[in-house]
């Protein structure tokens, strides 16, 4: 076991190593550039030129050291490395930089040396030898040990002490050798270097010993053992600052293990957290020396899985050593390193992928992660001391918000933090919902539960969030526009999901003032927020949108919706919200603030939402059955009336996003009004959703095309893409609505309905030649004003209502007021039906002659044809006597009429001046 354990570390050991040395390899190319670039930029002197010829002798100095073989014979040009080309100065150009007065010396950049590339021989002779070679000395150390003690040659004492002499005997010659090295050496094989390679190795040797001293032989007790680990481990991490991160990340993994290498009988939290505590913090020094990135990331993560495993594991969990833990962890990063290293001028880029792309990332990223999850895990905890876990996992939470809210490189810190937030307090209400409430005794009332702590935490989280984003506003909004948006959501946004997550878990759902006026003072902070955002715009973004401000003026109207919700309830909610939005208009008196209007928007879609979930607003039982002055009016009227108002003001905004937002809102909120109180109306004061009938049907369908007409009216007055196609939508479904239920699911002689006792004023009048009236007055309304597809549409819906209105009726008057199928036709019914489509076929004649219409005298010729097919296929058929001759007579008279009509129109129209012309001429 110890063997695989040790074969692991080594392994890890050179993939660290490997990894983190190319990156340290560019760090220091691009040093050197810096050096040279800062090197060319000093003032040129008089004794400039005598500089130059040092430079030139030093440089050709390291080429000689590079390329000893070029001072046995010349070499040329191509065969020569690169820097060597670029160092090697000439006396020709040197005397002639000395000619040249001091002030025009051109001076000539120096570059850094570019990267040399590696060929088979590098790789093969000065890189795998040296990784291979520290995993071997490892591996010996191990088996000289364990060959001691299998040829039972000296004694456990020995064997252990002669294994720690072997270690530090390996991490001295790591010493001895690096001192001895040569530069270019270790400039060229920074991931292999030797004198790391045998430090590790020798200092896995000497973990080894320890843990075999405790773990095999019980020669040393745990506090022993446990002291010796971790100061090998402190060793290995100082080491490494010599010898590179890999080395600092296995003198980590030591320390991460070495509490879980030594067992204890009565485990101590506080001795555990505060030695991962100090192995943290010695790793992030040596990191901070070095910059370092890879190594904190991989703390951070040990001591986020230390906290869950601990969580997990614990049968006594206290929850204040590893939430205090995570806020040194998370401290540590925003005060030491990274701290305030990484700065703006460090982004690659601008804008959302800039912000999002920072570095330190790996950091950053595993702090956030490994805050959040550990804070969870403690949430699944019976804890013993007495303290809610909600209130430590809290105060991980508001730290890392503060990290997120300090630094310009953590915006994932801070949405992070505002997502753990509301996934805590989520798992605390889930956790609550199977607690067991104790049965009153007897007379006793019924026991009160309170949850005190969750609400006192739940909405001091959501403060810390709001007055961090103001901290945040305060230092970085001009700099950081982008971040500024991303905390202007979270400081209202957390505070308002945070409390409304409480209120419906743990306050009263009935009148809950420390909720309600929580959300009243968030509501008025945000908004001075903003007007403090507005008075210090920055003058230099010109004519955009100051995002910042407008997201603190939504998340004031947030705050005082989340009040309202807490106060009242009811049919008083939703009023009061529209009374909001409405007053948020208003106050685009005193501020120009883009934001404003929105919120009337967002008002009269929460109403929507709110009647979606109640259309009664006050509940079933409590809604009067007085058709119209009910609790509807004024719950559905009110905020309809708000919005046409609203819309009325924006009609001249510049923003005509808005201005067409509003006027479909409020199109749409009195539609629905009105439709909502004929249903009420005419089904006895209840709103379900039962199928309507015809007569509720067809006022339905009256208001809908009514609908269309005033919104083609008010585009007329004031053109909008709102009204125009609005209208011409509100005309296609109140058609789709005529043609589907009108002529088939709700036609009487289909469904069987009653259509009355009055012989004209019944259901056919309502149902069908109201409507179709309707459609025609619409129609004619909208020829030359609408596209022609449209308007015959119109015209086509209405004519079918209209003979459908014609044709019901006679089967009425046949019949009497049930004019269901299953009743069959009598004889003169049938031929009443070709005399009145007959005679609405002249009519519409006459008509479509009179006003020149020509679709009135196609729809005359289509319905005689209907009426000439009927005669011969069904009068014919069923008629007998003299009903069968008068329908034929009728018929033919009727056709002959037509085509004497006709034929005088025509003569009419194209040959009078003819006919005359050509009697005088006979004449």
């Amino acid at each position: 076991m110890i063997e695989i354990l040790l074969l692991l570390l080594v392994i890890l050991m050179v993939g660290l190593n490997r990894k983190t040395s190319n990156r340290v390899t560019a760090l220091e190319t691009e040093l050197e550039a810096i050096k040279a670039d800062l090197l060319v930029r000093q003032p040129v002197s008089g004794a400039a030129p005598a500089v130059a010829p040092v430079v030139a002798a030093i440089a050709a100095t390291e080429a000689v050291i590079e390329e000893p073989a070029s001072k046995a014979e010349p070499v040329a040009a191509e065969a020569l490395p690169e820097e060597t080309i670029a160092a090697s100065v000439t006396a020709e150009e040197i005397a002639a930089a000395e000619e040249v007065p001091a002030p025009t010396v051109a001076t000539v950049p120096l570059t850094a040396k570019p990267k040399t590339k590696e060929n088979l021989e590098s790789y093969l002779g000065a890189r795998w030898p040296v990784w291979v070679g520290g995993v071997a000395l490892a591996f010996g150390g191990i088996f000289l040990v364990r060959y001691s003690i299998e040829a039972g040659l000296l004694g456990p004492g020995a064997r252990l002490t002669l294994a720690c002499l072997f270690g530090l005997v390996l991490m001295a010659g790591g010493e001895i050798v690096r001192r001895r090295a040569m530069p270019q050496v270790s400039d060229r094989f920074r991931n292999a270097m030797i004198p790391g390679a045998l430090t590790a190795a020798g200092a896995v040797t000497l973990l080894g010993a320890v843990y075999a001293a405790y773990g095999v032989y019980e020669f040393i007790g745990a506090t022993p053992a446990f002291v010796l680990l971790a100061l090998v481990s402190f060793a290995t991490i100082a080491l490494s600052l010599l010898h590179g991160q890999a080395l600092a990340g296995l003198g980590l993994l030591a320390s991460l293990l070495t509490p879980g290498l030594v067992a204890s009988g009565e485990p101590n939290a506080n001795a555990l957290f505060l030695f991962l505590c100090l192995a943290w913090v010695a790793v992030n020094a040596a990191s901070r020396f070095r910059r370092w990135t890879i190594v904190p990331m991989l703390a951070n993560i040990g001591i986020g899985l230390w906290v869950v495993a601990y969580a997990v594991g614990a049968d006594d969990f206290d929850p204040m050593p590893p939430a205090l833990t995570l806020i040194v962890m998370i401290a540590g990063t925003g005060f030491f390193w990274p701290g305030t290293v990484y700065r703006t001028d460090r982004v690659a880029r601008a804008g959302w992928g800039g912000m999002l792309g920072r570095q330190p990332l790996t950091i950053t990223l595993s702090v956030a992660i490994m805050s959040v999850l550990p804070s969870l895990a403690m949430l699944a905890t019976n804890p013993v001391t007495g303290i809610d876990p909600y209130f430590p996992a809290a105060a991980v939470i508001a730290a890392l918000a503060a990290l997120g809210a300090s630094r310009i490189y953590t915006v994932w810190p801070a949405m992070i933090a505002a997502g753990g937030a509301v996934l805590s307090l989520a798992i605390v209400a889930i956790s609550l919902i199977d607690t067991y409430v104790p049965q009153p005794v007897g007379n006793e009332p019924l026991p009160v539960i309170t949850y005190t702590t969750e609400i006192a935490v739940s909405l001091l989280l959501g403060a810390v969030f709001t007055l961090l984003g103001f901290a945040f506003l305060r230092r970085f909004r001009k700099t950081e526009p982008e971040f500024a948006m991303v905390w202007s959501v979270l400081m209202s946004g957390v505070p308002v999901a945070l409390a409304t997550i409480s209120f419906l878990n743990f306050g009263n759902l009935g009148r809950d003032w420390t909720h309600g006026l929580y959300g009243l003072g968030l509501g008025l902070v945000l908004l001075a927020g903003a007007e403090w955002l507005f008075r210090e715009r920055d003058e230099t973004r010109g004519g955009r949108i100051d995002w910042a401000a407008n997201l603190l003026v939504a998340g004031s109207f947030a705050g005082f919706t989340f009040a309202l919700h807490a106060l009242t309830n009811g049919i008083v909610t939703t009023i009061l919200l529209s009374v909001l939005g409405f007053a948020y208009v208003l106050g685009m008196r005193a501020r120009p603030w883009p934001a404003l209007p929105w919120m009337m928007a967002a008002a009269i879609l929460i109403v929507f939402g709110r009647i979606a979930w109640e259309p009664t607003l006050i509940g079933q039982n409590s809604l009067g059955t007085t058709p119209f002055f009910n609790a509807l009016l004024p719950g559905y009227g009110i905020p309809t009336l708000l919005a046409i108002m609203t819309a009325y003001l924006l009609k001249d905004s510049a923003d005509f996003r808005i201005r067409n937002l509003m006027q479909a809102l409020a199109s749409l909120a009195g539609l629905m009004t009105v439709a909502v109180l004929v249903h009420h109306a005419m089904n006895g004061g209840v709103l379900d959703d039962r199928v309507p009938t015809l007569g509720e049907q067809s006022i339905y369908t009256l208001l809908t095309v009514g609908f269309s007409g005033i919104l083609m009216t008010l585009d007329l007055k004031s053109p909008s893409p709102v009204f125009r196609w609005g209208s011409m939508i509100a005309g296609v479904l109140a058609t789709i609505n005529a043609l589907s239920l009108h002529v088939f699911a709700l036609n009487p002689y289909f469904s069987g309905e009653n259509t009355g006792p009055w012989p004209f004023f019944n259901l056919l009048l309502l149902g069908y030649l109201l409507p179709g009236l309707a459609y025609a007055l619409v129609a004619y309304y909208a020829r030359g004003r609408r596209p022609m597809p449209y308007v015959t549409m119109l015209a086509l819906a209405g004519a079918v209502l209209g003979f459908l209105w014609a044709t019901l009726s006679v089967r009425r008057f046949w019949q009497g007021e049930n004019i269901a199928d299953w009743k069959g036709f009598l004889a003169a019914e049938t031929y009443t039906y070709s005399v009145v489509w007959l005679l609405i076929g002249v009519a519409l004649l006459a008509l479509g002659s009179k006003l020149d219409a020509k679709s009135l005298r196609l729809a005359s010729a289509g319905l005689v044809l209907v009426a000439v097919v009927k005669v011969f296929l069904v009068d014919m058929s069923n008629l007998e006597g003299i009903l069968r001759a008068l329908s034929f007579i009728g018929l033919g008279a009727v056709l002959i009429g037509i085509g004497l009509f006709y034929q005088r129109i025509l003569v009419n129209k194209g040959g009078d001046t003819a006919t005359t012309d050509s009697q005088e001429t006979a004449s």
